[in-house]
């Protein structure tokens, strides 16, 4: 069972209690398949390939740093039953896990096609891959803790707690931490770092090995690979791409996630594809990072991808690959594309294999708002329940499924609920 591990946690309710709880939990679990169906997504849902095509991509951005392994299998579970085309995650086995395992519990509740798995990696220093740290033990008792009011991963704690790192995954139960960063949930925004009154918290980066990942694309779990780069120089780009070996052989899809660097942007991709070129058996795609990890703060947020998207999709002599937005997407992203006329507006372009007519932009990835609008509801389980499967409550797992659809249906065009 999918939800095995979950089991050393749980609190033993008295009978009676649970036998009502379990009736209920049947009842509000048959109102979401409901819901499932009555939205369209078994009719809507396509293969993720199909999907690019179409220009109804979804994407869901676990996080490159996130490494909380509870909340992304419940992420997962719940945007899975959404119909998300893909989640990508950290490079690491216990997240990949935890990806996987939410993927199969929701496919147990409502079985469709299943959604790629990616991982995301980088070529050099990047603000994906990267973990505030400071020391609590330094800060003035009089200090009001702007840090923790401004992280909106609840990264940050002044009372000691517990890691989910590795829980399931090697442990039995999760690790005691002190306060501070907790660093699993951590995801390397940065917001925590300008509004500190005493200068006390830094970042430590790091990138992903390139051996560890090869291993990770070389498993029948892992469908796709993303390279987080800032373009300014290809030769770590090069480096990455030849260390992985013949393990790309194993990808679905080869995506690259890269700024705006204006006029240059387009001669950046080309050199770079340039070099991908002859080792691809796969689809590619370019993720076009407007405003990185911005989604959650507000409607504004989503402008400067828009922007990227609408001048790049006009520019013909770019290489192969599909388009996708990131960075400061959220729910009102496809109400912009509609306004710049490239909601699914399609074109006459070799696009990645295929020459076929395909959307301009192939859809959007969300990271931070469709963590939030679900990570709250995470949230409240959890202080209700402990740590737990979000299917053992499924009042909870109605309440986020519809968050997920709201968001998800905007560009899959599901049926209003």
């Amino acid at each position: 069972m999918a939800l095995s591990f979950f089991s050393c946690c749980a609190s033993i309710a008295p009978q009676q209690h649970q036998a009502k709880r379990n009736l209920r939990g049947n009842k509000t679990l048959e109102d979401v398949k409901s819901l499932i169906k009555t939205v369209g997504v078994p009719s809507v849902v396509s293969s993720p390939v199909k999907s690019l095509q179409n220009g109804n991509w979804v994407k869901l951005i676990c996080g490159a740093s996130f490494e909380d392994v509870v909340d992304i299998r419940n992420l997962s579970l719940v945007y899975t039953l959404a119909g998300v085309d893909c989640i990508d995650c950290a490079a690491d086995v216990s997240v990949v896990s935890a990806v996987n395992e939410g993927i199969d519990a929701a496919l147990e509740i409502f079985p469709f096609r299943r959604p790629w798995v990616m991982i995301s990696v980088n070529d050099d220093e990047d603000l994906h891959f990267r973990k505030a740290e400071f020391d609590p033990e330094e800060c003035p008792l009089d200090c009001s803790r702007p840090c923790e009011r401004v992280c909106p991963a609840d990264a940050i704690s002044f009372e000691s707690g517990w890691s989910t790192t590795k829980f399931s995954y090697g442990n039995k139960t999760p690790t005691s931490v002190k306060a501070g960063v907790l660093t699993e949930r951590c995801y390397g925004c940065g917001r925590c770092i300008p509004v500190c009154p005493y200068d006390k918290i830094s970042v430590s980066t790091y990138i992903r090995d390139t051996a560890a990942t090869s291993e990770l694309l070389k498993r029948n779990d892992v469908h796709a690979i993303e390279i987080h780069t800032s373009g300014r120089q290809i030769a770590p780009f090069k480096e990455l791409w030849d260390g992985l070996g013949d393990s790309i052989k194993h990808l679905k899809l080869a995506a690259v996630s890269l700024p705006d660097h204006g006029e240059s942007t387009v001669s950046t991709m080309k050199a770079m594809y340039s070099i991908m070129e002859p080792d691809l058996s796969c689809f590619n795609l370019w993720q076009l990072d407007g405003r990185p990890m911005s989604g959650d703060i507000g409607r504004g947020a989503t402008r400067e991808s828009i922007a990227f998207a609408l001048r790049l999709a006009a520019i013909k002599e770019r290489p192969r690959g599909f388009l996708q937005l990131a960075g400061g997407t959220n729910a009102h992203t496809v109400d912009g594309l509609r306004k710049v006329g490239l909601f699914q507006a399609t074109s006459f372009t070799k696009n990645s294999r295929d020459e076929n007519s395909t959307a301009m932009i192939g859809g959007v990835a969300y990271g931070g708002y469709a963590r939030k609008i679900v990570g709250r509801i995470l949230s409240s389980m959890q202080s209700q329940h402990g740590i737990t499967g979000i299917e053992d409550y499924p009042e909870h797992l109605l309440q986020a499924l519809r968050e997920a659809l709201a968001l998800v249906g905007k560009l899959k065009c599901y049926q209003s609920f």
